[in-house]
């Protein structure tokens, strides 16, 4: 193998690549990163048997040829190199990678690639969905907190896709809360499925998804136990857990007997400072919902919570309440969770009774929904 690339695009891969090498593994090879150079590119690829990324690139490849190398002394010594170009190269019969940059001259010792773990790619095949990335990576990041961070319930431990015409549903649940958020596609799914993406790796997809990129290809492989994406230079691979997701629009309440809107900033940091004194009692932030007197004075929101040992606070928001006055009460994080992530100017919640579950939807936007569990309210 032989190749010459500018530093600066050699540094940006392996960036890119470095959040799926295995830290701690007793497989040497996964602590690598897969050189691949063919007629014109060099492709970057790690894994840790969990997720894989890919990355590549236009180089000026006078031979081809695969090496592994260690990531992290490859990866650093890259990254002090000036930005000129850099030559990479190995000899036959030999696992070492040569590195020269100007004045600079490096000898890493490498790993076959035969070694290294096979991924399948997308190459040719049609995906099974073509989604908006910037869409993508909201409706990740307004579902992946709710999934369980253990793996007790596995299922619980990963996200829900769930393609079923034009239509993207995803949906995560730890059992105390769920989040549920649906993305229209350009053009039908390939075919209806739903799988289950592992939340972290789920988490990674949306972190180094491009910001130039406008759309990202989806591919369910034959088997349904992986996930591959593509987007621009960028390869990503997920194995899926293997399950059935809880009929999650079952446990969406259809009714309500209270509904408050509020707006969602104002909403957000009186949730954030209710949060500080709630830490000292089991993280319990109370909401009471006033109605008003007349149509000039429609309403209130009250977040409130207390402590013995750090003392109390309270917010009086103004808000449109529909309904009898109620009281429920949260976890605080799980409140300012769901709050953080809509863009909403106002956000609703709908309730039933102090013991079942609350409903939050921004106005305006029927793609989200989140439901949580509330809180008893007992005595500070």
């Amino acid at each position: 193998m032989q190749l010459r690339c500018p530093q600066s695009e050699l540094e940006r891969a392996l960036h890119q690549v470095s959040r799926a090498v295995a830290r701690r593994s007793t497989l040497p090879v996964l602590s690598n990163v897969l050189l691949a150079a063919d007629e014109a590119n060099l492709r970057i690829t790690a894994t840790n048997l969990e997720i894989a990324l890919s990355v590549s690139f236009p180089a000026e490849v006078t031979d081809p040829g695969q090496l592994s190398v260690r990531a992290d002394v490859f990866t650093e010594f890259i990254g002090s190199l000036p930005k000129q170009d850099v030559i990479l190269s190995g000899t036959t019969g030999s696992n070492d990678l040569r590195v020269t940059c100007g004045t600079s001259k490096a000898r890493i010792p490498g790993i076959p690639a035969e070694d290294f773990p096979s991924l399948p790619r997308i190459g040719d095949q049609p995906p099974t969905a073509t989604v908006p990335v910037e869409g993508l990576r909201e409706a990740i990041s307004q579902v992946v907190f709710a999934a369980a961070t253990d793996d007790s319930r596995p299922v619980l431990a990963g996200v829900l896709l769930e393609f079923r015409g034009t239509e993207l549903t995803l949906a995560a649940a730890d059992g105390f809360r769920l989040s549920v958020r649906s993305l229209a596609l350009q053009q039908p799914a390939a075919t209806d499925l739903a799988i289950i993406v592992p939340a972290r790796a789920l988490g990674e997809l949306a972190r180094v998804l491009g910001d130039g990129e406008e759309t990202v290809q989806l591919l369910v492989t034959p088997n349904r136990s992986q996930l591959l994406a593509r987007s621009g230079r960028l390869e990503f691979l997920s194995r899926l857990i293997d399950g059935t997701f809880p009929e999650f629009r079952q446990i969406i309440p259809k009714q309500w007997r209270t509904r408050v809107t509020v707006d969602r900033e104002s909403f957000l940091a009186a949730a954030r400072r209710a949060k500080i004194f709630a830490q000292s009692n089991n993280e319990v932030v109370k909401l009471h919902i006033a109605p008003g007197d007349s149509e000039l004075d429609p309403g209130s929101l009250t977040v409130s919570a207390q402590a013995a040992d750090a003392g109390d606070t309270e917010d009086i928001l103004p808000a449109r309440v529909d309904g009898p006055e109620a009281t429920i009460a949260f976890n605080g994080r799980y409140l300012t969770d769901v709050l953080s992530v809509t863009k909403a100017t106002e956000i609703a919640l709908e309730m039933t009774t102090p013991n079942a579950a609350g409903v939050f939807r921004p106005v305006g936007d029927e793609s989200f929904v989140h439901v949580v569990m509330p809180m008893v309210i007992g005595a500070a």
